[in-house]
């Protein structure tokens, strides 16, 4: 990132990282085959209204305002995409936040859907929601719009960074909302999971960085390095991918200690700002482990390194990283390769400033680092999305993308295309290896969920098809190319904003064919069975082990205010002294089924779905065709 130093911003120099789009009397060069100068535009008679909107623009209130009203179109977006939603579809992602948030908002525990503990720190800012609501699917109408509310921060902070990058007002403005708009951005906060919120802190995080690493005052270097801190430390807390940033962030508050490349006053201030943080996220997961005392930790991190050193996993792991990079590329539509090539080459160049080396080198760590733990985690796992896992690289998405529109306003024509080439190769080479290693493995269903964005480059929303997805992908990139090669940095605002319709289009249409279908296809088990068998919000239900996996982690928060248990009674296990209710598979025909009369097997009874009932329990509803039978007591 670039420290954006002029206009109000103080008296911090402009450093480029990109060369600049402006000589030295700031007016625009025009473009030569290498980007350089070639002589100052001719000066021609701007039209009465630009010169009306100039001298708008130029009022203290007017930039604040946009960047305001900027935001609430955003969130508004936000809002008519995932306002209407009201019941988990994700499962266990889902049911295991709301279950730790219901214990946050100060409601008694109930059973943990995940099985192990998962960090906190989400979950604490969307507990209100749980705390003021009465039932479920207010709770959850309101934990849509906290989503929305917090996603939507990165627009003005994806506007804060393009400003760093030395774009000015208008462009970066431009810059922000094509970002905010992006596919990987919104559709996750469109449900309850972390990632609605980790790209505004991964924003804050980088940001904090380049300003502390920047000239300036003492007090504002200081601070910028408490946002740093903090934000990693928060991340930690919101997700195990917050163990790479803030084991990134103490590295670089270590070595800027080392090297004397910030006052030594800034560093130590962040270095305390990180402790404190760090014990902050111990206290809360020691918090939440103690409200549930019987369920192991997630234990992800041990994962990661035992698969590292299993061998039979190595060559899997090593091919899902670059598909998980490939995937990544593709869903910034080739401006995350842009960017990514242009991060190595400023980690490895010395005539980029300290501030831009040590934040791309964070962001090329963070994406490569995240890949490989995410790879390495999922190793064992045969799910054929695994080899492109989509979510976990996608909290990056904004910074990337910002730093290749970034490429597009400031570069010379000829480092735009050198860098263009160099990305489209990666991202090539990067799908090639998955489809040349996994081969046949990606010819099977796959959940749509998992991969949005190549179904909608690909324009099929059935199944991976990584060829067609990097042709459309490469297409998007193309026709941003060519206009700008054809038409210079005068027609670049124009391909931004093209650009943000066609993301906002995307979005939309992942969201009508990928979002909204996926959680239609589990209303049933998220609140059908529970409306139809009668299970109150005030219920304490014990749930059979054999029962669809989707049902028993929905349950978990439909059963708002009582408690649920997973357990074997059937067979032997006693009943927990509170519970109200029991919820049984439907019991299935024996091989020796009997015959009545007309020689029609009999169907089993619903009272046969618990062989030695205890004294007071009664079958109080049940559903053959959905296969469940509700126990009651009394």
């Amino acid at each position: 990132m670039t420290s954006a130093g002029s206009n109000n911003e103080g008296s911090v120099p402009v450093q480029p990282l990109i060369d600049s789009a402006h000589a030295t009397d700031g007016q625009m060069l025009k473009e030569g085959g290498d980007g350089n100068e070639t002589g100052a535009a001719e000066k021609q008679a701007p039209p009465a209204a630009l010169l009306r909107l100039r001298a708008l623009a130029a009022h203290r209130w007017f930039w604040p305002t946009a960047v305001l009203l900027g935001y609430l179109a955003q969130l508004a977006f936000r809002l008519s995409l995932s306002i209407h939603n009201y019941y988990p579809s994700v499962h266990a992602d889902e049911d295991g936040y709301l279950a730790i948030a219901r214990v946050l908002a100060g409601r008694p525990a109930s059973e943990m859907p995940t099985g192990v503990i998962i960090p906190g720190g989400y979950p604490l800012l969307i507990s209100p929601a749980l705390r003021i609501a009465d039932n479920p699917a207010t709770a959850y109408h309101l934990i849509m719009g906290i989503n929305a509310v917090l996603n939507a921060l990165v627009f003005p902070l994806a506007f804060v960074a393009a400003r760093r990058l030395g774009l000015g007002r208008p462009h970066a403005f431009l810059a922000g909302t094509a970002v905010a708009l992006f596919p990987p951005v919104i559709f996750y906060s469109q449900f309850v999971m972390t990632d609605a919120v980790l790209p505004v802190l991964l924003l804050v995080w980088l940001i904090g960085m380049h300003g502390w690493l920047s000239p300036g005052s003492l007090r504002r270097r200081s601070l910028h390095a408490v946002a740093m801190s903090l934000a990693a430390g928060y991340s930690m807390a919101t997700h195990d991918r917050g163990g790479v940033v803030v084991a990134l962030t103490a590295l670089v508050l270590l070595v800027v200690l080392a090297f004397g490349w910030a006052p030594r006053l800034s560093s130590a201030v962040g270095i305390g700002a990180l402790g404190v943080a760090f014990l902050g996220v111990k206290l809360l997961a020691s918090y939440v482990t103690g409200q549930f005392k019987d369920v192991p930790g997630a234990g992800v991190g041990n994962k990661v390194f035992d698969n590292l050193e299993t061998r039979k996993f190595l060559g899997t792991i090593i091919v899902r990283t670059f598909g998980e990079l490939w995937y990544f590329m593709i869903s910034t539509y080739g401006l995350g390769a842009i960017a990514f090539v242009l991060c190595v080459v400023a980690v490895f160049q010395r005539r980029f400033p300290v501030a831009e080396r040590v934040v791309a080198f964070c962001m090329v760590a963070m994406l490569c680092g995240t890949a490989l733990a995410s790879a390495a985690g999922l190793a064992d796992d045969n799910r054929v999305d695994n080899w492109v896992y989509a979510r976990y690289c996608a909290v990056l998405v904004p910074v990337f993308v910002v730093v290749g529109l970034a490429v597009l306003f400031r570069a010379g024509t000829r480092s735009v295309l050198r860098l263009a080439g160099v990305g489209a190769v990666v991202l090539v080479v990067a799908g090639l290896s998955v489809t040349e290693y996994a081969g046949s493995k990606l010819n099977v269903w796959i959940i749509p969920w998992a991969v949005p964005d190549a179904q909608f480059l690909a324009s099929t929303w059935d199944g991976l098809h990584m060829g067609r997805t990097t042709i459309g992908a490469l297409a998007v990139l193309a026709a941003c190319l060519l206009l700008r090669v054809a038409g210079g940095r005068r027609v670049v605002a124009a391909v931004v904003g093209c650009l943000t319709i066609f993301a906002a289009f995307a979005t939309v249409a992942v969201t009508d064919n990928v979002a909204e279908p996926h959680s239609k296809t589990r209303k049933y088990e998220s609140v059908g069975l529970a409306k139809e068998a009668g299970i109150g919000k005030d219920d304490s239900v014990i749930l059979d082990w054999d029962l669809p996996w989707g049902t028993r982690m929905s349950l978990a928060f439909e059963v708002y205010q009582g408690r649920v248990w997973t357990s074997n009674v059937k067979h032997g296990n006693t009943p927990p002294e509170q519970a109200t209710a029991m919820l049984l598979t439907y019991p299935k025909p024996k091989e020796d089924v009997a015959k009545d009369a007309k020689g029609k097997e009999v169907e089993p009874k619903p009272e046969s779905s618990w062989e030695k009932p205890l004294p007071g329990w009664h079958v109080a509803k049940y559903s053959a065709e959905r296969g469940w039978v509700l126990w009651r007591k009394g």
